[in-house]
């Protein structure tokens, strides 16, 4: 290997551990409240405006059937509701109830104290270019597999 190919599988490791870390202090955050963290993805991408539920999976990067079997599970547990979607007839949009809400206000003090200590360690200007850096990374590679799907 080559040392690009070295560097890809350095970032990939780091993102697959990364993503287990934060799947574990989510799970801390949203245990407590009753939802999973898989759920509490979910309701934060549509926290601020209602999406399909294949608007959610590009969102968040995942398939669309994973998506659909959440969005049902809230919809039962009225965390979430279904709402007709104007610019399509069959992909309604899902839509965060107050419960939904609710559930979310819960977390928010415990999310506040991660986000502090993460902070803390980082420093202000890290943390803030560390998610610069990896917003760029995702962006890049969306590009990337779009220009391979061609």
């Amino acid at each position: 290997m080559n040392a690009e190919q070295d560097l890809l599988d350095a970032a990939a490791l780091t993102v697959f551990r990364l993503n287990g870390q934060f799947l574990t202090i989510g799970d801390s955050l949203s245990a407590p409240v009753g939802i999973s963290v898989a759920w509490w993805q979910v309701m934060a991408a549509i926290q601020e405006d209602p999406l399909p539920v294949a608007g959610i999976a590009r969102a968040m990067g995942i398939t669309r059937q994973s998506v659909q079997r959440i969005a049902d599970l809230l919809v039962d547990k009225g965390l979430c509701e279904y709402r007709p979607n104007p610019a399509h007839k069959r992909a309604k949009l899902v839509a965060i109830t107050e419960q939904g809400h609710a559930a979310l206000r819960r977390i928010n003090p415990q999310h506040a104290v991660m986000a502090a200590r993460l902070a803390q360690a980082l420093g202000p200007a890290d943390f803030a270019a560390t998610v610069a850096t990896l917003t760029r990374l995702a962006t890049t590679l969306d590009t990337i597999i779009a220009d391979a799907d061609g």
